[in-house]
């Protein structure tokens, strides 16, 4: 099917769901929504930037793990995996859509104390109770399966290889796209500057270009945006951007094996990356909130940072060269730093599937189809997401999650 060029017109005055961000969880909300039998509105999906160039789309690992610390994190990373390995059918078996699958080099998490032995042996429980095929090992079984590592500091790690590693997210982006736009949701290069609402329910958004629409449903899928989106209705919203440092490196004595994902003690991570490697890390210092179009790097965060922790943990990364790297922006959610999806407690026709501080791409599906099976049925099916509802922020009852990297 050929598809029109996305423009900056809306091609209606009203429609029956309104999504405010274009790229992975919008785009999965409207696909999920559209795909749906039962469902058979409109959608207009409202995206400031569809080449999605400083989106977190766009900056993301494309990583797929279950090592979370929450149950309903590792089931909905399971369900990820899942729909991921039928990528195809899923989408309806269009033999251009492509087989996505993943790369299992796996995820390794390294302690260096106890505390966080501690809480890796807890995680593992949890994860092993789901199903999951994480395994403990000492630090004599790393050596014995990796024998790269340093692990002179190290007491224990948390390693999985099964439905753990890297997949294509931006291809997966990029199909829920299409195909949602081929099934009638319309797509605009557009942002939303004004929300009306009419004591506890929204009614309308107002455009940059000056168009109203009216809407009957207002999702909030704006990523490191979202509490912009949510002070247009006069809600709130504890969302952040924080910066993410991506690097692509060539070592001179390559590994003779996949490297898994290893979230080294200090915080940074990284992995094979077809030939090369990936490393990633927050900032040098403090993680604060930055503007949300600032992209710039920290001086010393290559040469002060990365390149010290990286030739320490694998020694023979001592000769490396950085080949590209970007800046991306974690949506940060400062109160518990999990999700928050659903229905505000009082505006219920505004929804939220924000907060994923950096684990989007890979809960895309199960939030997708969870946020539609709320519109359609007015309850969950699939997954039971209301631990992420919004009403924890009123009560005070975070559910942390404290696997984020």
């Amino acid at each position: 099917m050929t598809l029109a060029p996305i423009t900056a017109t809306p091609a209606r005055t009203a429609y029956d769901v309104v999504i405010i961000g274009g790229a992975t969880m919008g785009s999965a909300a409207a696909w999920f929504l559209s795909a749906n039998k039962d469902f058979n509105g409109s959608i207009l999906v409202v995206e400031r930037d569809n080449m999605l160039e400083q989106t977190s789309t766009e900056a993301s690992n494309n990583c797929m793990r279950q090592q979370f610390a929450t149950e309903i994190n590792v089931k909905i990373g399971q369900y990820a995996a899942e729909f991921v390995k039928d990528f195809r059918a899923n989408l309806g078996g269009d033999p251009e859509v492509p087989h996505l699958g993943i790369q299992n080099f796996g995820y390794l998490y390294l302690s260096d104390r106890k505390e966080l032995s501690d809480a890796l042996i807890r995680d593992q429980k949890t994860q092993a109770a789901c199903g999951s095929a994480t395994r403990i090992l000492t630090a004599a079984q790393i050596a014995q399966a990796y024998s790269f590592y340093n692990l002179d500091d190290i007491e224990l790690g948390s390693l999985n290889t099964v439905d753990e590693g890297y997949y294509n997210a931006p291809a997966l982006v990029k199909w829920w796209r299409r195909k949602a736009r081929e099934n009638r949701v319309e797509y605009l290069q557009n942002e939303a500057v004004s929300i009306g609402r009419n004591g506890d329910r929204v009614e309308g958004v107002t455009l940059k270009s000056g168009e109203t629409v009216t809407a009957g449903i207002v999702i909030n899928a704006a990523g490191p945006r979202a509490r912009l989106v949510a002070e247009l209705a006069g809600l709130s919203v504890p969302i952040e951007p924080r910066r993410r440092y991506t690097y692509i490196f060539e070592a001179e004595e390559p590994l003779d094996q996949d490297l898994p994902l290893t979230i080294d003690p200090s915080g940074v991570h990284f992995r094979t990356y077809g030939k090369h490697y990936l490393v990633g890390c927050p900032p040098l210092h403090d993680d604060p909130a930055v503007d949300f179009d600032e992209f710039g790097y920290e001086p010393g965060i290559w040469e002060e940072k990365l390149r010290p922790i990286l030739a320490n943990r694998i020694p023979a990364f001592a000769k490396i060269r950085a080949l590209e790297s970007w800046v991306g922006h974690y949506e940060f959610n400062t109160f518990d730093r999990n999700a928050i999806v659903g229905p505000h407690s009082t505006v219920k026709n505004y929804l939220f599937v924000n907060g994923f501080s950096g684990h989007g791409s890979q809960q895309a599906p199960a939030m997708g189809r969870g946020i539609s099976e709320l519109i359609v049925y007015g309850e969950y099916r699939t997954l039971d997401l209301s631990p992420f509802e919004y009403g924890r922020l009123d009560r005070n009852e975070p559910l942390v999650e404290r696997a984020v990297i």
